[in-house]
This record gives structure tokens, C-alpha cells and sequence, in this order.
């Protein structure tokens, strides 16, 4: 298994130095701090990383002043609250991107985080609660019981929030295979999420990184060498 300071050495060089990576890496997350995100913003991050899935994250930034005035804030009780005849409307308002399947995941993503938040005082209490080195067993839940928060999308939620997430993006993959580590190339299944989980947790102990920030090295250790000014337009969108 390769170690991980080379793996990082080979990024400060792509990148051209130690200060450039380091911007490149964000802030260090909070878990615990997650626990003060109101339920509405635990929503609203939701339904923002649901939207950007698979389109133009800036369209849907300059976009969201309006998403928050369709979606009434965010509130999860007073949009349960709505009759059907809102929810329909939704999907001709030109203020939001008007995709039906992504609007009702809105509504069933508010019963989402109504029953967790009742359960434990909080969704953002609950995320606050889960095991950091069980990122795997944490985006299974929320692929299982929330909608469309599978996949990628359920990592950059949780990566919105400043939980402290790796997010498996097709260089970030391809680094850990360099590495040694046996995963598909697309590394879907249980068995290579854990394979990864697993690595993840064992550089962390070892190097004292966030698990954000071993995946972004990774990432950028490896593939198209994408500029610092290009990475930093992206990471702000």
C-alpha cells in the first residue's frame, strides 16, 4: 500500500507548493457542530445538492434565492402542511428548476427530516451523533430512507454541512487504485465502499487529516491537473 505522504508530495508538486494545496483543501469540518444546523437548513442543503445532481451547480446557486421563496424556507413542518395543489404548481414556477421527480423529493425529504429530527432532538443532532469513521453506514441510511440521496449526492450533502466527508469521485478512485487498494473503477458496491472507508480511516489515524482532506489530495494527486484557479472557481460554486 503506498503511503500517503508520497501520495501527498505528489499533489503539493502538481499543485505548485505547499500553500497551494493547502487552499485547495477548505475549512476543517465540524461533526459536532452539525448538531446546531437548523432543520430547515439540513433541508434546504438537501434539496440543493438533489437539484445540482447531474446540472450546473452555478445555475442552481444563482437560482437559490428563489428556490427558498418556492420552498417556504425550508420548513419542513409548514411544507408538510401543503395541499397537493402546491406541489403541483411547483412544477411550472420559474423560479426554481422545474423538474418533477427533484420537487416531490422535496416534500418526501421533509418527512425525511421531520421523523429523524423527532427521533433525536434534531437531523442535524442525529448527523452530529453518527460514528465519523462510518461515513458508509451514514450515506446508506440516507439512500435508503430519504429520496435521491444516494450515490455522490448523499456525500456532498453531508460535505455541505461540514461533515467531515470523503466523496468518491472518479480521480479520487482512481488515486486509491494507484495506491493499492482493490476497487472497481467505479466503486459502488459495499464491498469497495468499505475497502475505501476502511483506507480512509487508516490514513486519518496515521496523519491526523480530516477525511475531507485526504480525499481532495487524493484527488488531486492523480488525472487531469486541473489549475488552482479552476479548482477554487469550483469549490466556491
Amino acid at each position: 500500500m503506498a503511503d500517503f505522504q508520497r501520495i501527498r508530495a505528489r499533489a503539493v508538486k502538481r499543485k505548485g507548493g505547499e500553500a497551494a494545496l493547502a487552499s485547495l483543501l477548505g475549512p476543517m469540518p465540524d461533526n459536532k457542530a452539525v448538531a446546531k444546523v437548523t432543520d430547515d437548513r439540513i433541508l434546504s442543503t438537501m434539496a440543493e445538492r438533489v437539484f445540482a445532481a447531474g446540472f450546473v451547480w452555478r445555475v442552481i446557486d444563482q437560482k437559490w434565492p428563489g428556490f427558498e421563496e418556492a420552498f417556504l424556507g425550508f420548513e419542513p413542518k409548514r411544507l408538510l402542511f401543503q395541499p397537493d395543489d402546491f406541489w403541483h404548481e411547483l412544477a411550472s414556477d420559474k423560479r426554481i428548476v422545474r423538474n418533477p421527480q427533484k420537487i416531490k423529493s422535496v416534500r418526501d425529504n421533509a418527512a425525511f427530516v421531520e421523523r429523524v429530527s423527532k427521533e433525536h432532538g434534531g437531523f442535524g443532532k442525529f448527523l452530529a451523533a453518527w460514528p465519523a469513521d462510518d461515513q458508509v453506514g451514514l450515506t446508506a441510511y440516507l439512500g435508503k430512507h430519504g429520496s435521491r440521496l444516494g450515490g455522490n449526492t448523499g456525500q456532498y450533502f453531508l460535505r455541505w454541512l461540514e461533515w467531515d466527508t470523503f466523496v468518491v469521485s472518479a480521480d479520487m478512485a482512481a488515486a486509491l487504485r494507484d495506491a493499492g487498494v482493490d476497487i472497481a473503477e467505479s466503486p459502488t458496491s459495499k464491498r469497495d465502499l468499505d475497502k475505501i472507508q476502511a483506507q480512509i480511516n487508516q490514513w486519518a489515524a496515521e496523519t491526523g487529516l480530516p477525511r475531507r482532506h485526504i480525499s481532495r489530495i487524493l484527488a488531486m494527486s492523480i488525472g487531469e491537473n486541473r489549475s488552482v484557479e479552476a479548482l477554487s472557481e469550483y469549490m466556491n460554486d
